[in-house]
């Protein structure tokens, strides 16, 4: 409970900033405009994150026709983990990466790319859909798509903010004079900086515990461990062509980042969650 609790109140937290954004390009206007429209994209995002996420990255659904091995590995893991078979995409991507999508496990989604599946072991590849798969067990595939989708608002509105302070575009109220161009600018730059750090703060804990269920799940934390390096790597030397914003599904970050950036990631250190991976081993098997 005071994890979902933290959890809302951090999508709150989402909200208020596109309200902000809204009111820096265009007052009082502009603030009631964004207010409506973070109403309708926190209830759109309910239904439809899953469909907008997918879209975004043009997958494609396959079943057991196009992929028989990986279709027969999700659903071995399913039901080992009690839950309904997921449908399946695949993102036609270089980039090795995966994540899972949905509002509740009745529709869920695990989307993996092209380049995952040449590049990981049978093993490596089981160790990342059960990770996919506790996301949707602990139900975090709803939150975490619901933030990708308010953090990509913010960060187009905050968008269409430079371009305002650039261009001296900015709202005016009928008893107000036209905003500060330096401030717009200013909540331009804080605003996406902000919701990532909301993104970091609801993310960064799951991304251990949903490491800790796949192990159990699979009773081979090394498979894993294994496949994060590799991720890990990849990632580095064939970065996706992705959203900030949806950086928080992943299993590994899709941007190619490097010092402050690394620290601002909605992921925990890989190396940490390796260590912690191998250094439980027996732990974990013994209590599969």
């Amino acid at each position: 409970m005071l994890n979902t609790t933290k959890t809302f109140l951090l999508l709150a937290v989402l909200t208020v900033l596109i309200m902000l954004v809204g009111s820096a390009i265009g007052g009082r206007g502009g603030l009631m405009i964004a207010f409506l429209f973070a109403v309708l994209m926190n209830v759109g995002s309910y239904w439809y994150s899953d469909k907008i996420v997918l879209r975004m990255y043009h997958a494609q659904e396959i079943g057991p026709r196009e992929a028989p091995e990986l279709y027969d590995m999700v659903r071995r893991l399913a039901q080992r983990a009690g839950l309904p078979m997921p449908r399946l995409y695949l993102i036609p991507q270089e980039g090795a990466n995966a994540f899972a999508t949905g509002r509740d496990p009745e529709h869920a989604v695990i989307a993996v790319t092209d380049g995952l599946l040449r590049l990981l072991s049978p093993a490596e590849i089981e160790g990342v859909l059960a990770h996919e798969l506790t996301h949707v067990r602990h139900r975090d595939i709803l939150i975490a798509s619901v933030a990708a989708t308010l953090a990509g608002v913010i960060m187009m509105l905050a968008n269409m903010a430079q371009w305002a302070a650039i261009f001296g575009g900015v709202g005016r109220d009928d008893e107000e004079e036209g905003r500060n161009p330096l401030a717009l600018l200013f909540v331009a730059i804080l605003a996406p900086f902000a919701a990532m750090i909301v993104q970091m703060a609801i993310s960064r804990s799951r991304e251990y515990l949903a490491d800790d269920g796949a192990a159990r799940l699979t009773r081979n934390p090394e498979g894993l461990a294994a496949a994060l390096e590799k991720l890990h790597v990849a990632s580095r030397r064939f970065p996706m062509g992705a959203n900030p914003g949806t950086e928080n599904l992943f299993i590994v970050s899709p941007l190619r980042g490097s010092g402050l950036l690394t620290l601002l990631s909605t992921h925990p250190p890989i190396e940490e969650r390796i260590a912690r991976l191998r250094a439980n081993r027996s732990a974990l098997v013994g209590t599969a």
